[in-house]
């Protein structure tokens, strides 16, 4: 998607004196104006200046260098080829990695000490998430697996210890998604199933829920991707107009909505 230089921050978030440190609402922000390298940036500099386990920085770090690693390759149908001559991407991806490692390692050692800590199991099949759609979405490796279960387990048993936990609904729901409309019948069952008609229906609950502003932008862009996948291209357009009055920086959500056939 797209790239934007630190320097955002600054129009975003003035520093009203030397002690001040950029918060995860500024990286979040940058993040869903599509700023992907900003907002690595931003939750790399939180990190300097506090090293104590932050999952939601983790995970927010994880997914905007898996981003901003989709942007760097994007329309390039010839993966290997493309990442031989991408200049940047071989530190982008050392990058996600070390963050997808560090992230698992933080979640897996809060469920040791409580393996009811309902954020920790989602932090963690979210992060497991990034490294699987790194894996087989990005770089068209097939490997991932063990990931996907653990996945798969961890946002299971989130849920059941609160049904409503909209971040969790959401990933689970990108679980049935793409084990549907991605996978063949056969590696579909091996992988537990999905529902592609069920996922949308909890992406447009998630999407009208009283929630937080970046988990309700979560779950709009969540409705964008998938109507656009389903070509409900009327609903589509209507989710990214509301996306296009939040993050009026995002330029993904503005190039859709210039499509002539968007109106």
């Amino acid at each position: 998607m797209f790239l934007a230089p630190f320097c955002l921050l600054a129009a975003l978030t003035p520093l009203a004196a030397p002690t001040d440190q950029p918060t995860l609402p500024d990286a979040q922000r940058l993040f869903y104006n599509a700023h992907y390298e900003a907002a690595a940036a931003v939750t790399l500099a939180r990190r300097a200046a506090d090293d104590a386990p932050d999952l939601a920085n983790d995970e927010l770090r994880s997914s905007a260098l898996l981003f901003e690693l989709r942007g760097l390759l994007e329309d390039r149908r010839d993966k290997e080829k493309a990442l031989k001559s991408c200049a940047r991407c071989a530190d982008v991806i050392s990058d996600l990695l070390a963050e997808i490692h560090r992230g698992q390692e933080q979640a897996r050692a809060a469920l040791q000490s409580n393996r009811d800590d309902n954020a920790a199991l989602f932090y963690l099949g979210k992060i497991d998430l990034n490294y699987v759609w790194l894996q087989l979405g990005v770089l068209g490796h097939r490997t991932g697996w063990d990931e996907y279960w653990e996945a798969r387990r961890s946002l299971d048993t989130a849920l059941a210890h609160d049904p409503g936990f909209v971040r969790a609904r959401l990933a689970r729901s990108w679980i049935d998604y793409i084990v549907d409309t991605k996978m063949p019948w056969g590696t579909r069952w091996l992988l537990g199933g999905g529902d592609r008609k069920q996922a949308l229906a909890e992406v447009r609950k998630a999407a009208s829920a009283d929630v937080d502003v970046f988990v309700h932008a979560e779950a709009e862009f969540a409705l964008w991707d998938m109507c656009v996948r389903e070509r409900k291209l009327t609903e589509a357009t209507e989710v990214a107009r509301r996306l296009a009055q939040d993050f009026p920086d995002n330029q993904e959500v503005a190039a859709f909505l210039s499509r002539p056939a968007q109106h």
